[in-house]
């Protein structure tokens, strides 16, 4: 019988790691400028912490940590949306469950479910589809995050509940898209990346031809990679190869999963329940057009966002002065910079959303970074 392990142990290999290090150096060296690498997902800066692989690369490497973590990003007047739901008669929030402690303005969902509101976070969205046919007589609205990974499966809950002519599901969208947040980043004069290293499972489903604009118009190199340690050294490896010969080139080092073209079949789901929203406010990066996804207007029956409108607050909110998530989100900033990380920011009392997911940036550099 094939053993978990063997499906990741040649990947956090340490004489292949070491190796991938002696290599970079020497390609590092070949450069003039400084290589400044933006990882856009979340899971990839956990993996650089936890490995401590920002400490095998030379000086001239920095990774700047991206805007690539689905619950970091939600503004906190989407998350007052949410608790607002969930404090209507007779309905059941579902979320997932990182969601749940991010701080909106009124408090976390966690603090409405402590009120006695009715919210369930779970892992598998198809779990929605047990809890509306197993309460018949209440409201189930799905809160749905995510990047493009995510989104398939919003679809296939939406499919199912159509099929099955499950009429209290209800579905409140906010499903992004990394393209736009990587142009977004690029806007801020103030940016100093100068290469990406792409996220995976999202590759897996939009196909690497996504970041070809990213390559065309910055002209600098973007490499897809997977997750594992051996996988972000060897990105890295091939961003350096790129810049010391001075070419900018879209590159898939995440091969075993991440094809050109994508999951198409997906795609098409997604295409069928979903189109692009106009415009959608991130958290620390602000409004960023056509970077969201809303339901078609055929299935405004089931969304949540319409049908509540005149509940649903409309005002932006901004973070806490105090936090610093929204500089770190447009890479202008690392958490160690943020004068209440560790301090009066911490995972058990978060005081910003780069805190609170296990995907973010100063979650992993509390876990991994000695405090």
């Amino acid at each position: 019988m094939l053993a978990l392990k063997s499906l990741y142990q040649g990947f956090r290999d340490p004489k292949t790691i070491a190796k991938l290090a002696e290599m970079i150096a020497i390609e590092a060296a070949k450069c003039s400028e400084p290589i400044n690498i933006m990882e856009v997902c979340g899971g990839h800066t956990h993996t650089i912490m936890k490995y401590g692989l920002n400490q095998l690369l030379p000086e001239n490497i920095k990774f700047i940590h991206g805007p690539g973590c689905p619950v970091c990003i939600m503004p906190k007047e989407r998350i007052d949306h949410a608790a607002t739901l969930a404090s209507q008669p007779n309905v059941i929030l579902v979320t997932l469950g990182d969601m749940i402690r991010v701080p909106g303005s009124k408090g976390s969902l966690a603090e409405f479910r402590s009120k006695g509101c009715d919210i369930r976070p779970i892992y598998d969205p198809l779990d929605t589809l047990t809890i509306a046919t197993d309460n018949p007589d209440k409201t189930v609205i799905f809160f749905a995050i995510g990047f493009e990974t995510s989104t398939p499966m919003t679809a296939v809950l939406l499919e199912q509940a159509e099929k099955r002519n499950i009429d209290n599901l209800l579905f409140h969208i906010n499903h992004v898209l990394v393209p736009p947040a990587m142009d977004a980043v690029m806007a801020d004069p103030r940016a100093t990346v100068n290469a990406f290293i792409g996220p995976a499972h999202v590759s897996v489903i939009s196909g690497a031809k996504v970041y070809r604009p990213a390559v065309d118009n910055y002209h600098m190199p973007v490499v897809v990679s997977g997750f594992e340690p051996v996988d972000v050294m060897e990105s890295i490896l091939r961003i350096t190869k790129q810049k010391a010969q001075g070419v900018a080139e879209l590159d898939v080092q995440y091969s075993r999963a991440v094809t050109e073209e994508g999951n198409l079949a997906a795609q098409e789901k997604n295409e069928h329940f979903f189109e692009i929203r106009e415009d959608f406010r991130w958290r620390g990066l602000g409004p960023i057009p056509n970077s969201a996804l809303k339901l078609r207007p055929q299935y405004a029956h089931r969304d949540a966002e319409l049908i509540y409108a005149d509940r649903l607050p409309v005002k932006e909110i901004d973070d806490h002065k105090a936090c610093q998530c929204g500089d770190i989100l447009r890479g202008l900033a690392n958490p160690k910079d943020c004068k209440v990380f560790g301090r009066g920011c911490t995972p058990e009392s978060p005081l910003g959303s780069c805190m609170v997911s296990s995907e973010g940036a100063c979650n992993a550099y509390y876990r991994y970074n000695g405090v």
